[in-house]
């Protein structure tokens, strides 16, 4: 698709590090030009975004479109769920690649980039998941990384008998990963215990959705977010730990951030805006919309707790998890499996996960703009390799711009949301924030339904509209994402060279019966300080 020629005028941009007022010329589907009282060429589109933010495109790093379980498909396709995407400031996601009978890591790639290639509307990359760990694995994974534009792959801590890795694999796994440059991505519960804990309740009777909570308590997700960091560590991988859950999964991350270990966190969306008690509603389809895995926690204090670790800097990014199955699905399933055990896991997200951010973080007075574009955009950029193509407002950067209006306020509800899933785990909650023009790649994709310049066109009720005709399926492209990331790899790197283990030298204790020389002892005692150092 041909780009359009867009002037952003009168607008605060806001990256990660800093706001300023200027405008902005897009060409080409690039940024090409930054500067005050920029002249319009003609024909191109003006846009006036006074009063409002002008932000890098959000990057939703953890989408599952047409993901299947017990051979039932999501309802979000890859068309559906990036047009929604696009609608709520998303301008570029990162889908998981995932098949647990397949016997080729490359062709499940290939299998998944086919698909989205052709109904895809924003730009994509894809994770790789790992169901489990041999010699073809690694030689597939280090094709991967070398030659198909993947450089992070998923493991699976539960889903016993399907995905779940045993510690030694995860050790082997991880241990690839690093020399490959690429980043482990790690799904936190342990499989094992969640598993008993299930079938005792459904021994005891306890069949209905709020068995997926009670099977899963938060030490299950915390003690497995603690031995994935403790197994990485072991051999210097860098992890990211997908969809952080609870209270004290964010606070095992904090606290291993803060000894050193190279681990970024992942806040889920739904657990920042709802949480747990939805399991306990009266109505079947109510809760089991809520299913997720790990899943919602009761505690009330939960979401404001993880949105505070998302502002200090404890956890690094926010993603939506985006697996949607309609409610006719779920019960299909229920119907014929009989209990929690064979429900769908996933919820909504895609479309609304940057308005609830910004009400739970912004509005509230956790965070600024800065820090919510680094949340939304840009440490994803970096941490998948992106960074400056994407994640900034930058000359020379894709023109991924989306004009935030602080000001607006609406209402989610599935009854106006673009996403094809009959429910919204936010369902009724009011945001004051969303965005008024979404342009991907150059591309005007989305607006509010008014002309440019309108001063009173952000009226309450009115949503944004999708310009199909300008982002069609398939007009999205896939995007390299390229091994030894420049935000991870020169840690990693340097950690490896320090780390190395060293003999200690000796001396012959035959020769030396006084305990030995001075220069020996000397020797020892520096050698010795100099292990206690690299440990600290």
């Amino acid at each position: 698709m041909q780009q359009s020629v867009i002037v952003l005028k009168n607008g605060k941009i806001v990256n990660d590090d800093l706001m300023f007022d200027c405008d902005i010329l897009v060409t080409e589907g690039v940024i090409k030009s930054i500067g005050k009282e920029l002249k319009a060429p003609e024909n191109a589109i003006i846009l006036d975004c006074k009063g409002k933010f002008v932000i890098p495109g959000g990057i939703d790093p953890n989408t599952h479109f047409e993901a299947s379980w017990n051979d039932i498909e999501s309802v979000d396709d890859f068309y559906d769920g990036s047009r929604a995407a696009l609608a709520g400031g998303v301008t570029m996601i990162i889908d998981c690649a995932i098949k647990a009978t397949s016997k080729s890591l490359t062709n499940t790639f290939k299998e998944w980039k086919k698909k989205a290639d052709s109904k895809v509307c924003c730009d994509y990359s894809l994770h790789v998941a790992i169901p489990k760990w041999d010699d073809n694995v690694a030689q597939d994974m280090t094709n991967l990384a070398k030659e198909s534009g993947v450089n992070s792959f998923m493991l699976y801590m539960a889903y016993k008998g399907l995905y779940q890795m045993s510690d030694p694999d995860l050790y082997k796994t991880m241990d690839h990963i690093r020399k490959i440059g690429a980043l482990a991505m790690v799904h936190c519960e342990n499989g094992d215990i969640k598993q008993l804990n299930a079938g005792k309740l459904v021994e005891q009777g306890l069949k209905g959705p709020e068995g997926c909570l009670l099977c899963s308590p938060e030490e299950i997700e915390g003690e497995a977010v603690h031995r994935a960091i403790v197994i990485a560590g072991q051999v210097n991988c860098p992890l990211y730990i997908i969809h952080v859950m609870s209270k004290t999964a964010a606070s095992i991350i904090a606290k291993s951030r803060q000894k050193g270990h190279v681990v970024y966190g992942e806040a889920n969306a739904a657990a920042l805006g709802t949480d747990g008690t939805n399991y306990f509603n009266a109505s079947w389809s109510h809760a089991a919309a809520h299913i997720t895995s790990p899943p919602l926690r009761p505690d009330p204090s939960t979401p404001p707790t993880l949105m505070n670790h998302l502002a200090n800097g404890d956890l690094q990014l926010c993603a939506s998890d985006n697996r949607t199955f309609s409610t006719a699905q779920r019960k299909s399933l229920f119907d014929k499996g009989g209990d929690f055990r064979v429900l769908p896991e996933g919820v909504n997200g895609v479309e609304h996960w940057m308005s609830v951010l910004w009400e739970k973080g912004v509005v509230s007075g956790k965070m600024d703009p800065c820090r919510f574009v680094a949340v939304s955009s840009t440490d994803a950029a970096k941490i998948f390799n992106l960074y400056p193509r994407k994640g900034r407002i930058q000359v020379g950067a894709d023109a991924d711009i989306v004009v935030w209006d602080p000001h607006v306020t609406r209402t989610i509800t599935a009854a106006t949301h673009h996403q094809k899933v009959d429910f919204n785990v936010f369902e009724g909650m009011e945001i004051h924030g969303a965005p008024c023009y979404v342009i991907s790649r150059g591309r005007l994709a989305a607006q509010l339904p008014s002309e440019p310049g309108v001063k009173d066109f952000n009226q309450e009720g009115k949503e944004i509209v999708i310009n199909d005709d300008v982002i069609p399926a398939g007009s999205g492209r896939f995007i390299h994402t390229s091994p030894f990331s420049q935000f991870i790899y020169p840690k990693i790197q340097m950690r490896s060279k320090l780390n190395r283990a060293h003999n200690v030298p000796r001396y012959n204790e035959h020769e030396h019966v006084d305990g030995g020389s001075t220069d020996s002892k000397q020797l020892k005692s520096k050698k010795v300080q100099e292990n206690m150092d690299i440990n600290d």
